[in-house]
């Protein structure tokens, strides 16, 4: 699943093709897509014009100039590009946005687990339950040190699982969860209420320098990721932990080993990750 250096990578690149574009037609292709009505969908967004695309999480958000917004969710395979007005759809292609400009940007998604749903503008927190839950954003101003310690100390999971939860921090995933735990010597597997104030504060620094360098890398392209232009990714390079099971740890030469937490696949180094 894209996580947030990836969706932020998606958002920058259509931001270039798309927005201030007005919208001349729309090709639903697969209507299971959308958790919004497919008449009233069409016809609030066929004629509107993309004012700015922000993103929540892992959500982009499509601000429209009549005041609603299209919520996309990506999931697993989720994909947007940016098209010549005579291609011709995709196999997995499931809605084109067809550009007054010429242009057309394509939904593709082999898996069909993505979404999208038309909300009042300013309204997402509302109409989507997990935007509405979701935590603050891994920055600096947002991801504060108070609320961040609080959180591990009110639970006793496993912090690998408390970092995936999206109730918690925006936009963690696996891989990202992996090499943040890995560059703070923090075992995937510490109960999180057993983490100190000065382990607690290194993991949030890492959370947010190590979220903010691969957005600066176009995000990691471990399985399918391409961005809006059909490029790939460049963290997967740059990877410490995720992926590396059976490899020496690039710290102390310890095997990587790869174990279940929280039911996803884990690698960590047991032997400085403590």
């Amino acid at each position: 699943m894209p996580e947030l250096p990836e969706v932020e990578t998606v958002r920058r690149g259509l931001k270039k093709y798309f927005e201030n574009e007005k919208i001349k037609d729309l090709k639903i292709i697969y209507p299971k897509l959308l958790d919004s009505d497919r008449t009233e969908f069409i016809e609030k967004v066929v004629g509107s014009t993309v004012s700015r695309i922000d993103r929540r999480g892992k959500f982009l958000l499509f601000r429209l100039d009549n005041n609603l917004t299209i919520v996309s969710h990506l999931r697993m395979e989720g994909r947007y590009s940016v098209e010549a007005a005579q291609e011709a759809p995709h196999k997995h292609t499931e809605m084109i946005f067809e550009l007054e400009n010429g242009k057309q940007v394509f939904y593709d998604d082999t898996r069909k687990f993505g979404k999208m749903k038309l909300v009042k503008s300013g309204n997402e927190a509302v109409e989507v339950k997990s935007i509405g839950s979701m935590g603050p954003e891994p920055v600096e101003s947002d991801l504060t040190f108070d609320y961040f310690y609080n959180r591990l100390q009110k639970s006793k999971k496993a912090v690998k699982a408390l970092l995936l939860n999206q109730n918690n921090v925006a936009g963690i995933g696996n891989i990202y969860a992996d090499e943040v735990l890995w560059l703070s010597e923090i075992s995937p597997l510490r109960p999180t209420n057993e983490i100190s104030e000065e382990e607690a504060d290194n993991l949030r620094e890492n959370i947010i320098r190590e979220l903010a360098f691969a957005i600066e890398n176009g995000g990691s392209t471990v399985h399918s990721f391409i961005d809006a232009s059909g490029h790939t990714g460049r963290m997967q390079d740059k990877l410490h932990a995720y992926g590396r099971a059976g490899q020496p740890c690039e710290r102390d030469g310890g095997e990587l080993i790869k174990i279940r937490v929280a039911q996803r696949g884990t690698t960590y180094c047991p032997k400085c990750q403590k």
